[in-house]
């Protein structure tokens, strides 16, 4: 960023004022800018090299000059531990006298082992700092986080004047860096008000406001016709009534139970977009600056982090729902004429739900998250808006898991590609399931579920993927670009989920019995296949781990397994199987999260970056003290979720279904008493969305 206040003709100058001022010795640190600077990292022996400086003071100070003031520039360099030096050679000394030592035992003393390349570092801190460098690598590939760490280094900030180079900081201060070959790199510099104002700000700030206007504007004329008027519901605009606050938080607030409706997928959902959200802090803490890596790395690897190394299931989750309901919400409702004469509609419903938040979001991280914050590590910031500034379009086209699977703009947004993707290929199967013979359907759904699971098995056999995106080896950019974004080696779940949409279809409105027998082997089952699936990726982390058979298995099998064991949870609680599971599942609790928790998928990632971009100083890791900052980013992602689904969202909802048919003639009860309807869950179907697409359907 500093280059774009860079003016080489001022720095020409002051490079000559800070010579004249300094008897030659260009940019030699002095005061506060040897304050702010070069330190050794602390926690060194426990893994930390990384050390953050002092930032702020760093950019504050201001040297005057004649004609100028010099400000500071902050800088961060990166020195590897493997250096070949060519130390001077030191004077020869004369002989000692001969003189006779007297013979004295010395006591043995426990030494550690040395590590015979550096004499300092014990060999097996060594080797746990290898293997957190190799995790590392992988969540920079997974997340791309612009962090890069592929061999053990010093990482230290450099305070200087901003006219000057690192190069030339460090010869002055220390002795001649370049004479004796010590070798570093340049991670990035900063400079005082190094964020300049773009296009895009200027459309954000013309958007926002006209939404924010055309809000202002809806809530008073709903508010005149619905509170001091009290207009008959039926004769309100629900095109002017659109943008109400009033009206949609009261829509948000309100439930009314519906017919068929599957009441348990909301606490479901809930639970799955916290299992994702407390994913992504674990992983972005231990991918962060820590002072104590190696502690942060044993609790990961540990029995205790199991449940956050098994999280990328909650996605899986969300695919096997998806699929659960595009066939639950189809079938009986649509035949084959129908939806294909209405395809393009089908497509454009699905497309429109989920594009208002998504765009956005991608304009908020394009402009205003820039200007946020600051801190020492928010180059991570920095790489996100430069990432949606550039390639946003790919993520609206829902292709970035494909078209830019290195710089996505939202890394988490893979989710709603494959999503979309599998969406528009969901018809080539309903077409077989929305005929009259079931036969038919089980065997089309069972070919193509089978036909997924073996396609992503060859897949991964030929390619041999490592089975976790942060496992001790592999090429970790090939296996998040070609594996864990890929539509192929993901779609598994989601096909069945569609099988077990169409068996709760086939049992709507229906007395399911079932021996108690038979419900006790399958919850058995159902349970035995979900701790397999999380204990077999205990041993996957271990660093001496190499079997490939093994790892091409569970990358084939682990999610489709997840996902049975998860459908039979969604059956089971729907026809009474479910006892207290399903009591707690459907409390009332759940309704309003699971509205807001495709929001909630959009925002809690960027969040979460901007308060891991602002530390700084080295972050000291604790399984609890993560957990509180979890806390702190899941209160902060409802609260702007909740703003978001407020102004764009439910908006956007409701216009939507006004401009495909059936919002302004509408002849039902008043909306406020049927919140479901009006606002239903973005992240998955409800039976509240189902009715209403399908009453668009029927008038077209």
């Amino acid at each position: 960023m500093h280059k774009c206040v860079f003016n080489e003709t001022a720095i020409r100058h002051d490079r000559g004022e800070i010579r004249r001022r300094t008897n030659g010795f260009t940019c030699f640190p002095r005061h506060g800018v040897l304050d702010a600077g070069i330190r050794t990292p602390r926690g060194f022996f426990e893994g930390n090299f990384v050390d953050l400086g002092n930032y702020f003071p760093c950019l504050n100070i201001e040297q005057a000059l004649p004609t100028s003031v010099v400000g500071g520039k902050y800088c961060r360099i990166r020195i590897p531990l493997n250096q070949q030096l060519e130390l001077p050679t030191l004077p020869t000394l004369p002989d000692f006298p001969d003189f006779e030592w007297p013979d004295l035992p010395w006591p043995e003393l426990p030494w550690p082992e040395l590590n015979p390349n550096t004499s300092r570092i014990p060999r097996s801190t060594l080797d746990q700092l290898s293997r957190f460098s190799q995790m590392q690598q992988g969540l920079d590939a997974t997340f791309h986080t612009g962090r890069s760490l592929s061999s053990i280094a010093i990482s230290v900030a450099v305070c200087l004047p901003k006219a000057c180079t690192t190069r030339e900081a460090i010869d002055g201060l220390m002795f001649n860096s370049t004479a004796i070959g010590l070798q570093y790199e340049d991670m990035y510099c900063r400079l005082p008000n190094d964020k300049p104002w773009a296009a895009a700000d200027y459309v954000a700030i013309a958007l926002f406001s006209l939404i924010g206007l055309i809000t202002i504007l809806s809530t008073s004329y709903d508010v005149r016709h619905t509170v001091v008027l009290k207009t008959d519901p039926k004769r309100i605009s629900k095109l002017f009534q659109a943008f109400s606050l009033y009206t949609n938080t009261r829509r948000l607030f309100t439930y009314t139970p519906a017919t068929g409706t599957i009441e348990c997928l909301d606490g479901i959902r809930v639970f799955a977009i916290l299992w994702v959200i407390v994913g992504h802090t674990f992983l972005l803490h231990v991918n962060s600056t820590l002072t104590n890596p190696l502690d942060g790395i044993k609790w990961f690897t540990s029995l205790g982090g199991l449940w956050i190394n098994n999280a990328p299931m909650s996605v899986d989750s969300f695919f096997m729902i998806s699929g659960l309901l595009v066939v639950y919400t189809t079938v009986g409702k649509l035949t084959r004429r129908k939806l294909f004469q209405n395809l393009h509609l089908y497509y454009l419903n699905r497309l429109l739900r989920m594009f208002p938040i998504l765009a956005t979001f991608v304009l908020i991280q394009a402009t205003f998250l820039h200007w946020v914050s600051d801190g020492p590590m928010w180059n991570r910031v920095v790489f996100e808006t430069h990432n949606c500034r550039v390639f946003w379009w790919t993520t609206l086209l829902y292709i970035q898991n494909y078209a830019s699977p290195d710089r996505m703009c939202l890394p988490h947004s893979w989710y709603l590609a494959i999503d979309i993707q599998l969406h528009i290929l969901s018809p080539l199967v309903l077409f077989w399931i929305l005929g009259t013979r079931r036969r038919v359907a089980w065997v089309a759904l069972t070919i193509t579920t089978v036909a997924s699971i073996t396609a992503a098995t060859v897949y991964n056999t030929i390619k041999q993927f490592p089975s976790t995106p942060i496992a001790p080896h592999g090429d970790y950019t090939t296996f998040s670009n070609l594996y864990y974004f890929n539509t192929l080696t993901r779609c598994s779940p989601f096909f069945i989920g569609m099988m077990y949409g169409y068996l709760l279809h086939l049992c709507r409105g229906k007395i399911v019995v079932i021996p108690k027998t038979s419900v006790a082997i399958l919850w058995l089952c159902a349970f035995t296949l979900s701790t397999t699936v999380f204990g077999v990726t205990y041993p996957l982390f271990d660093v001496t781990w190499r079997n490939q058979t093994v790892d091409t298995l569970y990358n084939s099998l682990a999610r489709p397994a997840w996902a049975v064991a998860l459908g039979w949870l969604v059956f089971a609680c729907h026809h009474g199987y479910g006892g207290p599971i399903n009591w707690f599942l459907c409390l009332r609790i759940w309704k309003v999260p699971s509205r807001i928790s495709y929001a909630m998928y959009i925002t809690h990632f960027t969040i979460m970056i901007m308060f891991v971009s602002t530390v700084v100083v080295p972050f000291y890791f604790t399984a609890q003290s993560v957990m509180f900052n979890f806390y702190r980013d899941l209160v902060i992602t409802l609260v702007v979720s909740f703003i978001l689904t407020l102004f764009v969202d439910s908006p956007f909802s409701t216009l939507i279904k006004i401009f495909l048919g059936g919002g302004q003639r509408r002849t039902e009860k008043p909306v406020v008493v049927d919140g479901p309807k009006n606002l239903p869950s973005t992240v998955a179907y409800n039976q509240a969305y189902v009715d209403t697409e399908s009453k668009i359907v029927a008038k077209l």
